[in-house]
């Protein structure tokens, strides 16, 4: 069986791309191959960071490799938080606190129409595919809902009258971003396409 590298250590985001990949590839985490250093995301894109990780395994190690990130998109923001989702509030920040800053930025703004964008890049074979996954959707007034992480509390989907928190995490993971991104990535991947 082929083997790939996802460049995560996050069981979550493992579990779901394993389960997608149905035992027709053996996906293996960073631990997996012994790759226990901080591989720091310094681009200025989500496509930069993924490429970032993506070749630091390759480089490194010499796996076929592929590896996400992720960020949301706010449309009177200019596209921010974007590729500084996960440190929107500073350095030291948790979700809550970006939670908080970004309804706080938004108080007096009508258009709150937001997505999520995930971008995959996989290196197979020295060359580099990209696979993208969006959803759209806008930033709720307050946070609403117990489940999922960072800004799912907020992020209403369009089609949905619940956030992602408040959808949970069996029919958010059916339509989110990451999961279009990955169903691309896997379809790629599956259909013969690995071992040219």
């Amino acid at each position: 069986m082929k083997e790939i590298v996802f460049a995560t250590n996050n069981k979550h985001k493992l579990e779901e791309v394993r389960k997608i990949a149905h035992a027709k590839l053996k996906i293996l985490s960073l631990s997996d191959i012994n790759c226990n250093e901080e591989i720091e995301e310094t681009g200025t894109t989500l496509e930069a960071n993924a490429l970032i990780k993506a070749k630091h395994v390759k480089d490194k190690y010499g796996y076929d490799c592929f590896a996400d990130d992720t960020g949301l998109e706010v449309d009177s923001l200019d596209g921010l938080p974007g590729v500084y989702s996960s440190r929107y509030a500073g350095e030291a920040c948790d979700p809550i606190d970006n939670m908080n800053k970004l309804l706080s930025v938004l108080k007096e703004t009508k258009n709150r129409k937001a997505r999520f964008r995930t971008v995959i890049v996989l290196i197979l074979n020295n060359n580099e595919y990209f696979f993208e996954g969006i959803v759209n959707g806008e930033i709720t007034l307050e946070k609403r809902g117990e489940t999922g992480f960072g800004y799912d509390p907020v992020f209403q989907p369009v089609g949905y009258n619940k956030t992602f928190a408040e959808l949970g995490s069996e029919i958010k993971n059916s339509i989110s971003h990451r999961a279009l991104a990955i169903e691309k990535l896997m379809v790629f991947l599956i259909n013969g396409k690995i071992d040219e």
